[in-house]
């Protein structure tokens, strides 16, 4: 396999997207990237894949027993502990200790309004995973034995939705888990804003933001975090080449937002800092990126179908997900 190297500019964006697996059955939303050489996937039908070299070779396989389950949401410790959860009723939260040997299934859930939209962890201990409301209070799970048992945050603790508020599970990351007690999670639909908690989900606060929302189809379906700069990505997804209030940057934790000078190329489903000034989003029309901070998005590949980009928790690995496809995101050091 060969990656090329080139200078991305605000004249030319390159295409540093390699392929390293297509044709698996599965829409790919969940991706936890743990380090440069530990990758793993998950999505629906059930499919859950790992990597021990960087991307370059993947085992993946559906869980037995939950071939028609659509797992949206991921989280790997290391390259044999990993955590999936998926979206829709019931819901199950499955672990494996053996690199994916084998699945215990940790929680479960059948209320008919159940829908768990993603995961994140402080540490390897203690974690939490949100979801859309029932009775207009937030799903919110918590952990703290590296999931191996859930408890519901007490219901006056959780967050009030609005009318028509929920949340989106298009690429698993709608929530971060930073400082070892700050949390931020994301909703979308009739309204769109940040909820955020300093003690780990057991108060909270929320933020309004300038998205597009107002219906069911739109709102914040990502967003990123880097020092006080916050950018949050979306849009509406039925409407998905409309690039009208999808993308907004904050450098004061979200408190005031700006609007770019360039937005990106419609819906984007997903954004991740990667260094330095560059973040990049991408959705189901392509992927973007930002070499200043988020004023200004470029186009980086017209890859379709791309939900979700995932940058290595410790070291510098960027990954990208879709339908069916895995690929890996090569940019220059300078």
């Amino acid at each position: 396999m060969v990656i090329l190297f080139a200078t991305i500019s605000a004249k030319s964006q390159p295409q540093n997207f390699t392929v390293v697996l297509s044709n698996i059955p599965s829409s790919i939303r969940g991706l936890s990237v743990v380090d440069d050489n530990v990758v793993w996937f998950s999505g629906s039908k059930g499919f859950v894949g790992r990597s021990l070299d960087g991307g370059l070779t993947w085992k993946h396989n559906p869980i037995k027993g939950f071939e028609k389950v659509d797992f949206r949401s991921l989280y790997a410790f290391d390259s044999l502990r990993a955590i999936v959860a998926n979206a829709g009723s019931p819901a199950s939260i499955l672990l494996t200790r053996d690199g994916g040997k084998s699945w215990q299934q940790v929680y479960h859930n059948d209320h008919a309004d159940i829908f768990l939209d993603g995961i994140d962890f402080w540490d390897s201990k203690s974690g939490l995973i949100y979801g859309d409301p029932i009775n207009q209070k937030m799903t919110l799970l918590k952990t703290n034995d590296g999931g191996e048992t859930w408890k519901e945050i007490s219901e006056p603790n959780r967050p009030t939705s609005e009318k028509g508020e929920a949340s989106f599970a298009a690429s698993g990351t709608g929530i971060r888990c930073f400082d070892k007690k700050k949390v931020v999670v994301a909703t979308g639909g009739m309204v769109s804003r940040l909820w955020m908690s300093d003690d780990r989900g057991e108060s909270w606060t929320s933020l309004s933001t300038p998205i597009i929302q107002g219906k069911a189809s739109a709102g914040i379906f990502s967003f990123g975090l880097s020092g006080n700069q916050w950018v949050i990505v979306g849009g509406d997804y039925v409407a998905d080449s409309v690039s009208t209030r999808n993308v907004f940057y904050s450098f004061d934790n979200g408190k005031e937002w700006n609007t770019p000078e360039r937005p990106t190329r419609g819906y984007r489903s997903s954004v991740e800092f990667i260094k330095g000034k560059t973040w990049i989003a991408t959705g189901q029309r392509g992927l973007d990126i930002s070499n200043d901070q988020g004023k200004n998005w470029l186009p980086f590949s017209d890859e379709m179908g791309v939900h979700v980009v995932r940058r290595a928790r410790k070291g510098t690995k960027v990954v990208a997900a879709g339908n069916g496809k895995i690929a890996l995101i090569k940019l220059n050091e300078k």
